[in-house]
């Protein structure tokens, strides 16, 4: 099993972010994530938050074996071609440490107050879908024409292709039965969901189905969920249930003690999920 440090970009300054994130490159896990927001997504009134495709840029230069990734990155917030276009250059400066993971966004506040455009909920997805296709084609470097639901390409190119090949793996957030999991049976690399193993039990076979429909091995899809470390010994238990259930990733919180618990579950904790 792989361990990630959610490490969300809110209500700390820049030094802070940095500090924690290599704090857990020197713990060991094996990834850190950001948020995809540009408003704090707890507490009362303003705070720092930073963007989270340049701020995974910055940190591929100030750590060198971590991997970097934005559980989720919004399809609102950015043109599909420019998101495939940050994606690479973030693969190269991190020399291939990049995780992308895409959801279809949903905190409207923040984008009818920024002025971005929020459509209604099946566009969302629409967009979601066109942006899956865009950027796996567009990863291949080849020239691509593309007539989408929300996006079309006509003779679109990128270059130089991603550091991973075929891209960085992809991750796609969500159990909607509808338009979710069908896309995670066609694009993802990575699953991540909400929830406890028994809950997750009818969304994990089904998107088993439904990668066997779409011509996938369903082992091919790496499942991920999310551990809290605020309670070591549940830790312990929650990770290992995740474990036993076939999930290879848990995406840790950071804790409300801060660095003591964090340093404490990789001491004690991790050994046993990793081995």
């Amino acid at each position: 099993m792989r361990l990630g440090l959610d490490v969300a970009q809110q209500r700390i300054s820049w030094d802070e972010l940095v500090r924690r994130v290599r704090f857990a490159e020197d713990l060991g896990f094996d990834g850190v994530w950001g948020f995809d927001h540009f408003q704090p997504m707890y507490g009362e009134g303003p705070g720092e938050t930073f963007e989270g495709i340049t701020t995974l840029a910055a940190l591929a230069g100030v750590t060198s074996r971590i991997r970097l990734g934005l559980l989720v990155t919004g399809v609102t917030y950015r043109h599909p071609s420019v998101l495939a276009a940050q994606a690479v250059t973030i693969d190269h400066a991190s020399h291939g440490r990049l995780e992308l993971s895409l959801g279809a966004a949903w905190f409207d506040k923040e984008h009818h107050e920024l002025g971005i455009p929020f459509p209604p909920t099946g566009q969302r997805f629409d967009l979601l879908e066109d942006a899956l296709e865009i950027c796996t084609r567009l990863f291949t470097g080849d020239v691509v024409d593309y007539d989408g639901r929300q996006i079309s390409l006509k003779r679109a190119q990128l270059r130089p292709l991603p550091v991973q090949q075929p891209h960085p793996p992809i991750w796609i957030g969500g159990q909607g039965p509808r338009r979710t999991l069908p896309l995670v049976a066609r694009y993802a690399d990575v699953w991540h969901a909400w929830g406890s193993p028994n809950s997750l039990r009818e969304s994990n076979e089904l998107l088993d189905t439904l990668a066997c429909g779409a011509g996938r091995d369903p082992t091919a899809i790496r499942r991920a969920s999310s551990l809290s470390l605020d309670d070591l010994e549940t830790s312990r238990k929650h990770g290992g249930k995740w474990r036993d259930a076939g999930y290879d990733y848990l995406v840790c919180g950071w804790p409300d003690a801060g660095d003591g618990q964090v340093e404490a579950f990789a001491r004690d904790v991790m050994p046993d999920l990793t081995s």
